[in-house]
């Protein structure tokens, strides 16, 4: 909204070249080194130190760059996922703790971060470790949002850790889907740590013994049932039920059904006994 005459109309930006910005008094003039600096500024014996960038700054400066931190929140994540899949706790829990690690120790020393965002992410992960012995899912959700808050305070950006948190997120679902579907049945190490045994029946396994070799055998009711009770079958006691009816003891029946261990037999009638014998 300022106008300059002969230089700057209202509504447009500023532009000076180094001799336009000595004419309006914008710049007290122009230098090509440091030396012209201090001779300038009448301080051509003072003494100058150079201070260089310590390893600690220049990893910082790395680690805290928007194209890093959603690369090591990925790695983060994703070495966690791994370590719950297997046991014990090995190199991806270890990589991905470092990788964590390193996002807040960046931005510690680069001046982002207080260490209350790392007691906040230590808390966290104290409350998801917790989770797996206590029962109700209460501690390792509090703990969740904990670990996301510490990003959160952490970081000088909140734009660029949410961006780096759904990546990460994402990374981890994708990983999480071919570790289990793809690779788990495919590489010897998967096989060692999800469970692919079955009880089933093709594998030796039954849950009952199954008794149809019982089926259209007689017997006579030791007890009544009512409508379960004990038969008695070729010298063999068998629990057994009625198919309904009750039946009383000392009478003759048949097994009509084997179910398992649940037999079901039926009271052998006097017309029936006759059809029998005819």
């Amino acid at each position: 909204s300022i106008s300059i005459p002969g230089m700057k109309e209202a509504g447009k930006f500023l532009t000076l070249t180094s001799s336009e910005a000595k004419e309006i008094n914008y710049s007290n003039g122009t230098v090509n080194s440091l030396d012209d600096v201090l001779n300038h500024l009448g301080l051509q014996n003072a003494k100058i130190e150079k201070v260089d960038e310590s390893f600690a700054e220049k990893m910082a400066r790395f680690v805290t760059n928007p194209i890093i931190i959603p690369i090591l929140l990925s790695i983060g994540s994703l070495g966690l996922i791994i370590e719950l899949y297997s046991p014990g706790f090995g190199l991806p829990g270890i990589a991905g703790i470092s990788a964590l690690l390193l996002f807040f120790y960046g931005h510690l020393v680069a001046g982002l971060a207080g260490y209350e965002s790392l007691i906040l992410f230590v808390i966290g992960i104290l409350l998801i470790i917790l989770e797996f012995f206590v029962v109700g899912g209460m501690a390792g959700a509090i703990g969740i949002v904990a670990v996301i808050a510490s990003m959160f305070l952490a970081s000088g950006d909140i734009a660029v850790i949410g961006i780096s948190l759904a990546i990460a997120i994402g990374v981890s679902i994708i990983a999480s889907i071919l570790l289990v579907k793809v690779f788990g049945r495919k590489m010897k190490f998967f096989k060692k740590i999800i469970l692919t045994d079955s009880t089933n029946t093709e594998s030796g396994y039954v849950s009952n013994q199954n008794r149809n070799d019982l089926v259209e055998k007689t017997g006579v009711t030791l007890t009544a049932l009512r409508p379960a009770g004990v038969i008695l079958i070729e010298d063999e006691r068998i629990d057994v039920v009625s198919d309904g009816s009750f039946i009383d003891k000392g009478k003759k029946v048949k097994v009509v059904k084997a179910e398992g261990s649940r037999i079901v037999v039926r009271e052998i009638l006097t017309i029936d006994i006759q059809k029998e014998d005819e």
